[in-house]
């Protein structure tokens, strides 16, 4: 990935010191690049500010300069993620090569598993969420932004009527799906093939009544 990704993360992740310089974008890029790998290796939930340090290779107070603890460190991990899969999600669901919505929507989501797949530190942390702040540090949940985002593709490119209940049937059809993809790669670094099958069929079954019945790719 381009290490221009790393310099646009969420403004509502709280930096210290925003990189200006190709070295200090280097150092961030590798701070990261450690946290995502030690996430993989024994999750989220005992990484230390320390195990980072290290495992970049730099002291820990260079760890201090961009993130004020662990959860900003983790919230900014979580940002780069959602910032690496959701452009080209939504670039892939408004290409005119899809015929219907499900074949677009199916198309995105395999983006997604392969990101659970292949992108350091995606399968346990995702794109942050999972990260239980008291009190909520955002209005919104990333998965919320997600939807809206995967929605205003599906709107653009088909023929499908836009409004708040629409928005909420979406956002809790890619609810429904980030747990039963999150459930296919607890155990197996693959995916299990039935929970994303299952997630599937349970988000076609919940959005077509609105969408439109249509063909199912993934049954061809």
């Amino acid at each position: 990935m381009a290490a221009e990704h790393v310099v646009e993360l969420d403004a509502r992740v709280p930096l210290r010191n925003e990189p200006v310089q190709a070295r200090s974008t280097a150092r961030l890029t590798a701070l990261l690049d450690a946290a995502a790998a030690i996430v993989d290796e024994i999750g989220f939930e005992r990484l230390t500010t320390a195990m980072v340090a290290e495992r970049a290779g730099a002291s820990i107070g260079t760890v201090y300069r961009y993130f004020p603890d662990r959860i900003a460190l983790l919230q900014a991990l979580g940002a780069r993620n959602l910032d690496r899969v959701l452009s080209r999600v939504h670039d892939e669901i408004v290409d005119p090569k899809h015929p219907d919505w499900l074949a677009a929507l199916s198309s995105g989501f395999a983006i997604f598993v392969e990101a659970f797949r292949s992108e350091p530190g995606f399968r346990g942390l995702r794109v942050g969420d999972v990260i239980d702040l008291r009190p909520a540090p955002n209005e919104r949940t990333y998965n919320s932004i997600v939807a809206d985002r995967l929605l205003d593709g599906l709107v653009q490119r088909f023929d499908i009527v836009d409004g708040p209940h629409v928005r909420f049937l979406f956002e809790t059809a890619i609810e429904v799906s980030d747990a039963l993809a999150a459930r296919a790669f607890a155990r197996d670094p693959d995916g299990d093939e039935s929970f994303l099958i299952a997630g599937r069929d349970i988000v076609y079954a919940m959005l077509v009544d609105h969408f439109g019945e249509v063909p199912k790719p993934f049954e061809a």
